[in-house]
């Protein structure tokens, strides 16, 4: 019996899954995956994730603006996203955050939003799902402002900056801060031992594992459309970096997930 996992980050309402969504999910509790976070991207995926989460218990939301969907972005978004945010099945604000790699939206824009979905996420008392793209210092500073204005009920639980892909001094400043790396297929790369080794400083209490599906498949999938059954091979990954067995890391990612997501473990089976 594979261990169980969770699968923190798969956008399972892209268009890729349209025409095979159910198998993928029957892969994915085959493997082991029985709870799943979807993040939205922008107002209308909200609606959404939250259709999908609705339908299984092991599917779960998150709700919020990405930053290459910001352009528009007003303060009736905030408005929108705190009436989504109290659905029962939304377990974050996410996902959010800065992308400097592509011009969709400009830089105060994105700035505004994330701000403004930073103060709302600490208001509803929920983690946030964190973007960055080129833009670490700029991501970093603004958490690092935001932390001091949280209140108890999220300490211990601020969010995860989720495919890791920046140097070991932003990770070593966003878990100082106190939040979680979240690892992605290219962990598995074989020219990916500087994040590899990021991972492995990384205390494996704030570890987490994540597809970003349909996007970076691990090997031997690279390539492929991405999906859930796939995070084992994360999970492998980081046992190996931290001479851990395999079950080992999955009890402690699957314990991480709940804690940081406030999942219980009663509601499981995707």
């Amino acid at each position: 019996m594979p261990p169980q996992l969770v699968d923190t980050h798969c956008h399972l309402n892209f268009h890729r899954y349209d025409k095979d969504r159910d198998a993928v999910l029957k892969r994915a509790h085959d493997a082991g995956v029985e709870r799943i976070i979807i993040p939205a991207i922008d107002l209308p995926s909200c609606a959404e994730v939250l259709q999908l989460a609705e339908a299984q218990p092991g599917l779960f939301a998150a709700v919020g603006i990405h930053p290459n969907s910001s352009r528009n972005f007003h303060a009736s978004s905030i408005d929108r996203l705190r009436e989504l945010a109290a659905h029962p099945k939304v377990v974050a604000i996410g996902e959010i955050g800065l992308d400097y790699h592509w011009d969709k939206s400009p830089k105060a824009m994105q700035a505004t939003a994330l701000e403004q979905q930073l103060e709302l996420a600490a208001e509803l008392a929920l983690p946030v799902i964190i973007h960055n793209r080129e833009a670490s210092e700029d991501v970093i500073e603004t958490l690092a402002n935001w932390t001091t204005t949280v209140g108890a009920s999220l300490q211990g639980r601020l969010g995860v900056l989720h495919s890791f892909s920046a140097s070991a001094e932003i990770a070593k400043r966003a878990t100082d801060l106190g939040f979680y790396l979240g690892f992605t297929g290219p962990l598995t790369f074989k020219n990916a031992s500087e994040l590899r080794e990021i991972a492995r400083e990384t205390l494996i209490e704030q570890l987490l594992i994540e597809t970003d599906g349909p996007f970076l498949s691990p090997m031997p999938y690279r390539g492929k459309r991405n999906e859930p059954a796939w995070v084992c091979h994360i999970n492998d990954r980081l046992a190996e970096l931290h001479g851990m067995t395999a079950e080992q890391m999955a009890r402690q990612t699957t314990a991480n997930a709940e804690t940081l997501f406030a999942l219980s473990q009663s509601d499981k089976a995707c």
